[in-house]
């Protein structure tokens, strides 16, 4: 018995992370998930425009959608324990892209906030389950790699359809975008196959209420995952202003398709490459230099669209090339350091508040990158994205907490 199990581990850590007892599943759903949130989130705020919104009402329809995800996550661990893993999942995704064709009915902007909030609901139960089940099946000494694997799944999506989005309605108009908006619908066939691999993980799943000490007292939420949460909010509020606003930053519409391949394109690469690395060095060496590089970045992008009219367009790509480097690999360190800050049987704990720090991050991106953008200008506004962001490098420079 005792060999069984050394060659069971052994295996499971010669083994492709993406091949592991569980991971297809996972993978594949989050795909078809990430699919149809990719889709839309550049897109949904341009119908909101068209129907008559200015920038700040563009920008409340990517804040509303993170505000409802943020919401509807807190309680994703406690419907998890009553109603079991798959039935909640299954929700998810029905909720993410089933409201996406009703776009097509009005673009006034109370639909279009209605219909966020919607699916920011199911968006939110998609993210909690979707990383906290990477952390259960895999273990914890191939994190990094399985992070890695998990963000190629968001990033691939993102990479075919976020920077497509623009030029479809270009060439194809509005529908054929809200059509694509329904591939979570397509997720569901992989729910059972999720839900027999979270139901065999080993890690008892954690209600949504703040645990208890064992005397009956409720236990605070674990310190170790302030500091990860706030360098994600700064890295995500970059990320989520330049995904929403790409369109209105540049003054034709091939830059800002090209901008947000370049973007998704070095995340998708960057959260992939450094998981292992991080799984062999750690995270600190790669913190601080991915922060550095989110505020280039955005540095360089106020100074590309400076001149609405003419777009300096090799530095505008230049920009969202650099943004996307840190917005993949702090993706990652983050959501490691969040696991590494707790014990097993948190997780799902964990996986909520990443969670929760990378939507309120898009939430707040959105909302105050165009509420400045309205009264000020984008330049400015990206500059004060900057300013929030090179002053998270302190934590980066930190030593990391340690799983208690």
């Amino acid at each position: 018995m005792k060999w069984d199990t050394l060659h069971q581990r052994s295996t499971r850590t010669q083994q492709p992370v993406w091949r592991l007892s569980g991971m297809p599943a996972v993978l594949g759903l989050t795909a078809a998930g990430f699919a149809g949130f990719a889709a839309l989130l550049p897109v949904a705020p341009l119908w909101a425009l068209l129907g008559g919104a200015d920038e700040a009402g563009s920008g409340l329809v990517n804040a509303v959608l993170m505000f409802a995800t943020i919401l509807t996550q807190g309680f994703v661990p406690g419907l998890v324990r009553r109603f079991g893993a798959a039935p909640v999942l299954g929700t998810g995704l029905t909720l993410l892209g089933g409201p996406s064709l009703l776009h097509l009915f009005s673009g006034e902007l109370w639909w279009t906030l209605t219909l966020s909030a919607v699916r920011g609901a199911g968006f939110g139960i998609l993210t909690v389950c979707g990383s906290a089940a990477v952390a259960r099946v895999v273990p914890p000494a191939r994190h990094g790699a399985a992070i890695g694997a998990f963000g190629a799944a968001i990033a691939v999506p993102q990479v075919l359809l976020l920077s497509m989005g623009t030029w479809l309605v270009e060439a194809a108009g509005f529908w054929l975008v809200f059509a694509l908006g329904t591939l979570p619908l397509i997720g569901i066939v992989f729910v059972p196959g999720f839900g027999r691999a979270w139901d065999s993980s080993d890690v008892a799943a954690v209600d949504a209420t703040p645990p208890t000490d064992g005397g009956g007292r409720r236990r605070r939420l674990p310190s170790g995952l302030v500091r990860p949460m706030i360098m994600l909010l700064a890295v995500t509020l970059a990320g989520g202003a330049l995904i929403t606003f790409a369109p209105q930053l540049v003054s034709f519409p091939l830059a800002a398709t090209g901008g947000l391949a370049l973007l998704t394109i070095t995340a998708a690469l960057t959260r992939w490459s450094v998981g292992g690395l991080a799984d062999r060095y750690g995270t600190r060496p790669f913190l601080g230099p991915f922060v550095l590089l989110t505020t280039a970045g955005l540095i360089l992008c106020a100074f590309a669209v400076a001149d609405p009219q003419s777009t300096r367009v090799v530095l505008f790509l230049l920009a969202m090339s650099l943004t996307g480097v840190a917005y993949g690999g702090l993706q990652n360190l983050t959501l490691l350091l969040s696991l590494s800050a707790v014990r097993r049987d948190e997780y799902d704990t964990a996986s909520a508040v990443w969670n929760m720090g990378f939507d309120a991050g898009t939430g707040v991106g959105s909302i105050l990158i165009g509420s400045l953008a309205a009264g000020l200008g984008f330049p400015l506004a990206l500059m004060v994205a900057a300013g929030i962001s090179i002053a998270t490098l302190p934590l980066a420079l930190a030593r990391e907490s340690r799983r208690p």
